[in-house]
C-alpha cells in the first residue's frame, strides 16, 4: 500500500463522516463500517494502491443508507462522496471519481465485476464473511423491517436470503484472494447443506 493517510483527513472522517452511521440500521451501522475499513486496510496492504483512497472509499461505502435507505445505496453513497467538497483538500477530481466508482461497485448483488482494484478491495472487504455475524445481521434486519413476521418466518427469510447470496449458486463473488472470506463462505454452504443454518438462526431469534 502506498502513502500515509493525513491526520486532517482522518479527523474529518472520524468527526464528520462516521457519526452519520448512527442513523443507519444495525446491519449498516458504525460497527460494520469500522470492520470494512479494517478489512480493506488488510487487503490493500500488499497491493500497489493509495492508502488514502482505500480509507475514504471504505468509510463512505454505505453512507447512502443513512440518508436514503438501503435501496440503491451503492449509488447514493457514491453520489454523497462525489458531492462532498471537503474531500477536494486531499484528492484530485480523478481520485474522487475513482473512489466513487469503488463505492458503486461494492454491492454483491450488482452482478458485475468491480471496475478497478479499489472496487475489488472495497467489495471484498464488505463481504466480511463471518458466518455467525452474517446470520445475526440478517435476523436483526428482518426483525427491524418485517416486525409482523414470527420467529419461524424470520428464520425462513434469513435462510432463503443466505441461500440466494452465499449458496453454491448464489450471486456473491469473491474478487480477491482472502482466506478468511473463503473459509466463511465454505462454512455457510456447509450449514446450508446440512440444515444446521436453521439451528444457528434460532440463537438470534
Amino acid at each position: 500500500m502506498i502513502g500515509q493517510i493525513p491526520q486532517e483527513l482522518r479527523r474529518y472522517v472520524e468527526e464528520c463522516v462516521l457519526p452519520q452511521y448512527g442513523q443507519a440500521d444495525s446491519a449498516h451501522g458504525i460497527g460494520h463500517i469500522r470492520q470494512v475499513m479494517e478489512n480493506s486496510r488488510e487487503l490493500a496492504e500488499p497491493l500497489e494502491v493509495e492508502a488514502r483512497l482505500v480509507y475514504v472509499a471504505a468509510a463512505y461505502h454505505d453512507l447512502g443508507v443513512c440518508r436514503f435507505g438501503r435501496k440503491d445505496h451503492e449509488r447514493t453513497s457514491a453520489q454523497l462522496l462525489r458531492e462532498d467538497l471537503s474531500l477536494r483538500q486531499w484528492f484530485t477530481p480523478e481520485e474522487v471519481e475513482q473512489m466513487a466508482q469503488a463505492v458503486e461497485d461494492h454491492r454483491a448483488s450488482s452482478g458485475r465485476e468491480p471496475r478497478s482494484l479499489y472496487g475489488r478491495i472495497i467489495s471484498e472487504a464488505d463481504r466480511d464473511i463471518d458466518p455467525e455475524r452474517i446470520v445475526r445481521r440478517c435476523m436483526e434486519y428482518g426483525k427491524a423491517n418485517f416486525p409482523e413476521m414470527d420467529e419461524q418466518a424470520q428464520i425462513r427469510r434469513t435462510v432463503e436470503h443466505i441461500e440466494e447470496k452465499y449458496g453454491e449458486n448464489g450471486y456473491l463473488r469473491l474478487w480477491l484472494p482472502c482466506s478468511k472470506n473463503q473459509a466463511g463462505l465454505d462454512t455457510l454452504r456447509e450449514w446450508l447443506r446440512t440444515g444446521e443454518l436453521w439451528e444457528v438462526c434460532k440463537r438470534f431469534g
